[in-house]
């Protein structure tokens, strides 16, 4: 069975797109704007919209058209990464676009294609001889989750379940993850990634057992310092980073717990960080930044929002891309896409 809010949200979106007039309206079972939020169209200006349109043009000139790569991005060392094919695939959803539909369908099609031609028979879903790893499994295995809501073809069923057996597989006895396919030790930011995976093929229908999701809360939670913020390890130093304590309260939020001490602390302590301008792992920790700060509504968006939208339009390339020095432009836009696209509330797993 099609799980609803896959359904709802994107089949009323199918053929609408940022190339439209004007903006969708809010689909039958998205979070409606609390009285402190602005709308989608108020959020995302003509300047934002074109940066939008101008970011995803940029990602199908980048995506590979054929021969053994096609469906691929990229021309940095991640080429043809299964993470950054994931991400351009859930850039172009957040778009409204859908496998096979939508103005970025094919698009979608062709990342779906790419990575069910690079999973192992073990579920392994990687670029044999490239630089992929759990974080790569675990942003593909989200982007073939939320494919897999909506078109519900049978081979990507089959492929998704196998990608999601060996997450459940390789947790650790603490409860998180580790960057090879096997049990290791466990850091939080390759646990993230899993975790949003595994939240995503829940929604979308694929069993995951009560104790796997039970033992990463466990994880997150020792993983957060008195301050409020996240720490890499639980026995490396308790330091904490920006882009570690966004991944821990959106971990919080996609395992099912909404609000708490732990989450007001982690929320506090980024908004006391307000890196909207720069700062390591930039892209990376935007990126769960805006996911927590939109689960969190009201004041959080409100002041949130407009300030990582403005900052993104005035590092824009040219070329419609963003740069990101440690992965390559493709990811970078893909990321920024992402985050632009934030209010449109499209992709379930995103979803407040």
């Amino acid at each position: 069975m099609i799980s609803l809010p896959h359904r709802r949200r994107f089949l009323h979106l199918c053929a609408t797109g940022l190339g439209s007039a004007t903006l969708p309206t809010l689909a039958e079972g998205q979070r409606p704007a609390s009285e402190s939020e602005k709308s989608p169209a108020e959020l995302i200006t003509p300047e934002a919209r074109t940066a939008i349109d101008r970011g995803l043009t940029f990602l199908t000139r980048k995506q590979v058209k054929s021969g053994k790569l096609a469906g691929a991005f990229g021309t940095s060392g991640y080429a043809a990464g299964t993470a950054v094919t994931g991400l351009g695939g859930l850039a172009f959803m957040c778009s409204g676009s859908v496998p096979g539909d939508g103005p970025y369908g094919s698009y979608v099609d062709a990342c779906v294609d790419y990575l069910i031609r690079n999973t192992a028979e073990s579920g392994y879903i990687a670029v044999p001889g490239g630089y992929d790893n759990m974080y790569g499994h675990g942003f593909a295995t989200l982007f073939l989750s939320e494919s897999y809501g909506v078109s519900q073809k049978p081979e990507l069923g089959e492929k998704l379940k196998k990608a999601v057996a060996l997450i459940v597989r390789c947790q650790n006895n603490q409860g998180g993850w580790r960057y090879q396919p096997q049990k290791s030790d466990a850091d939080l930011s390759i646990t993230i990634c899993q975790i949003m995976a595994l939240r995503a093929a829940r929604d979308a229908g694929i069993n995951v057992p009560d104790e796997t999701r039970e033992k990463c809360i466990e994880y997150v939670k020792r993983s957060q310092n008195s301050d409020g913020s996240f720490r890499y390890t639980l026995t490396g130093g308790s330091q904490g980073s920006f882009p570690l304590t966004a991944a821990g309260v959106v971990s919080l939020y996609s395992a099912g717990i909404y609000d708490g001490e732990q989450i007001e602390k982690g929320l506090k302590w980024l908004q006391r960080s307000s890196q909207t301008s720069g700062g390591s792992y930039y892209f990376y920790g935007q990126y769960y930044a805006v996911q927590a700060m939109w689960h969190a509504g009201g004041q959080y968006w409100d002041s949130w929002y407009p300030k990582i939208r403005d900052h993104l339009l005035k590092t824009q390339n040219g070329d419609g891309s963003w740069n990101d020095a440690q992965v390559g432009a493709e990811f970078g836009t893909a990321m920024a896409c992402i985050i632009l696209q934030m209010p449109l509330n499209y992709v379930p797993v995103f979803s407040a």
